[in-house]
C-alpha cells in the first residue's frame, strides 16, 4: 500500500498536494464546528491560539472575531518563516491549505447535537490528526506551529507530534481558565490525540536501518549513493548457511520516506538479496535529512 501511494504522489504530485490541502481543509473544519466548539474545549496550534481570541473578542470587545478570520491573520507571519526556511513550493501550499481551511470553517456548519465532552475530545483530535498527518505526508504543512514543529525537527530531530504537544501547554492553560478545568482536561487529551494520530500518519521524519544481504554489493552502493546520497557500512566475507555462497552485508540509516527509492535500487540490482528493516530510536552523527520542497 505505501509503494502504491509513493508511485501516486510523486506521478501526480501537484494534484497530491491540492488533494492533500482540501482534505486538511475539511477535517480541521468538522474537528472545529462539530467536536470542539459544542465541546467549549480548543484545539492545538493556532488554530487554538484563534479559539482563544475568539472567546476573548466574544467577552470582552464590542466586535466579536471569528476563529476563521483568526486563523488566517495569526498563520500570515509564519508563511514568512516556511519561505525561508523551509522552502518555496512548501510555503505555497501551506498557504492554500490555510486559506481552504480557513474558508471551509465557515461553510462546514455543525449539527445541532449534544455530544459528551469526552467524545468531542477524541474524535475532534482523531480527525484532524488524520487531516493534519496527510498533510504533512504530502509534503505541505497546516501553517502555525506545523511550520514552527518542522523547523525544530529539522534542526534537533524531535518528532513533531512531541514538539506539538509541549508548546501547546499553554493552551491547555487558557481553557482552564476560560472554560474551566475540567474542559483543560479534556483540551489535553484532544491536543494528546492529536500529537499522536499526526505521529502515527505522518512517518516520513522516521528512521530506518536497513541491513541488505547481497552477493552483489557493488551495483548496490552505486544506486544508492548515486540516486539518494545515503551512506553505507560495508561488512565483507559474510557467508550464507544454506548454500554456502559468499554474501556482502550493507548498513545504511534512511527516511521512511526513503523506502520506496531504496527497495526499487535493491530489486533492480540484485532480485535475490535479503533485506532486513527495523525502525530507529535514534540515530547520531552525520545524516542528511530529507529535503521538504
Amino acid at each position: 500500500m505505501d509503494n502504491i501511494f509513493e508511485q501516486f504522489n510523486r506521478r501526480y504530485n501537484f494534484v497530491a498536494k491540492l488533494s492533500a490541502a482540501f482534505f486538511y481543509s475539511i477535517a480541521v473544519a468538522v474537528a472545529l464546528n462539530f467536536f470542539w466548539e459544542p465541546g467549549h474545549m480548543y484545539s492545538s496550534g493556532v488554530t487554538g491560539f484563534a479559539q482563544i481570541l475568539h472567546s476573548v473578542s466574544a467577552k470582552y470587545l464590542p466586535v466579536t472575531w471569528s476563529t476563521s478570520v483568526l486563523y488566517f491573520l495569526l498563520n500570515a507571519p509564519l508563511f514568512v518563516l516556511a519561505w525561508f526556511k523551509i522552502g518555496k513550493k512548501f510555503t505555497f501550499f501551506t498557504v492554500v491549505a490555510v486559506v481552504l481551511g480557513s474558508v471551509m470553517m465557515r461553510v462546514i456548519h455543525p449539527l445541532t447535537v449534544n455530544m459528551d465532552p469526552l467524545l468531542c475530545a477524541i474524535f475532534g483530535g482523531v480527525i484532524n490528526g488524520i487531516g493534519t498527518g496527510f498533510a504533512l505526508k504530502n509534503g505541505i504543512s497546516t501553517g502555525g506551529l506545523d511550520i514552527i514543529g518542522i523547523v525544530i525537527r529539522m534542526k534537533t530531530g524531535t518528532s513533531y507530534g512531541k514538539t506539538n504537544i509541549i508548546i501547546n501547554l499553554i493552551i491547555v492553560a487558557c481553557a482552564g481558565f476560560i472554560f474551566g478545568w475540567t474542559r483543560a482536561l479534556y483540551t489535553a487529551l484532544n491536543i494528546f490525540i492529536n500529537g499522536q494520530v499526526i505521529d502515527g500518519v505522518y512517518t516520513k521524519h522516521q528512521k530506518m536501518q536497513m541491513m541488505i544481504i547481497t552477493e552483489h554489493p557493488n551495483d548496490i552502493i552505486d544506486g544508492v549513493q548515486k540516486r539518494m546520497h545515503r551512506g553505507i557500512t560495508i561488512i565483507h566475507d559474510a557467508e550464507g548457511a544454506y548454500g554456502h555462497a559468499e554474501k556482502t552485508i550493507l548498513i545504511t540509516i534512511i527516511d521512511r520516506a526513503d523506502m520506496y527509492d531504496i527497495v526499487k535500487i535493491i530489486k533492480e540490482c540484485d532480485e535475490y538479496s535479503f533485506v532486513s528493516v527495523s525502525e530507529g530510536e535514534k540515530v547520531f552523527g552525520r545524516f542528511k535529512e530529507q529535503e521538504i520542497v
